[in-house]
């Protein structure tokens, strides 16, 4: 039994597609929705308002808990938070329009709100030129 699988890499939404620079999962887990808000805020305090925010995860499994004390039996429990499930590999934030330090910082400070390690990392076309290998 248990509460689905979380194995294996991510398959879809592991690129970078919005921004300019993103905020990857590197391990598997289930992201809160207060997490994800958390991480929200972080990122849209140090941008001051500036550029775009990308958020590529959304809450949509709901986690059931049956209160403290409660015997058991008696059907399944209420709805108690809802979480996004992360594999390896997810990008869970992107940032564009702004300059690429500036993002990084602010992403750094929306991985601090995440229980999971994280990687910051480039688009394509930015990675090249960045590394110099063309572009």
């Amino acid at each position: 039994m248990g509460r689905g699988k979380r194995r294996g890499a991510a398959s879809t939404g592991n690129k970078v597609e919005f921004g300019e620079i993103g905020l990857k999962a590197m391990s598997p887990d289930w992201i809160t929705a207060r997490q994800i808000e958390a991480a929200r805020v972080a990122i849209s305090r140090h941008l001051q308002r500036g550029g775009r925010t990308w958020i590529r995860i959304f809450p949509d499994k709901a986690v059931s808990k049956k209160p403290a004390e409660v015997r058991m039996g008696g059907g399944k429990a209420a709805n108690d938070h809802w979480v996004a499930v992360v594999r390896p590999g997810r990008i869970m934030f992107e940032v564009g329009g702004v300059p690429l330090d500036q993002a990084e910082a602010a992403l750094l400070r929306a991985a601090h709100k995440l229980p999971i390690p994280t990687k910051v990392v480039y688009k394509d076309r930015i990675n090249a030129l960045l590394t110099g290998t063309g572009g």
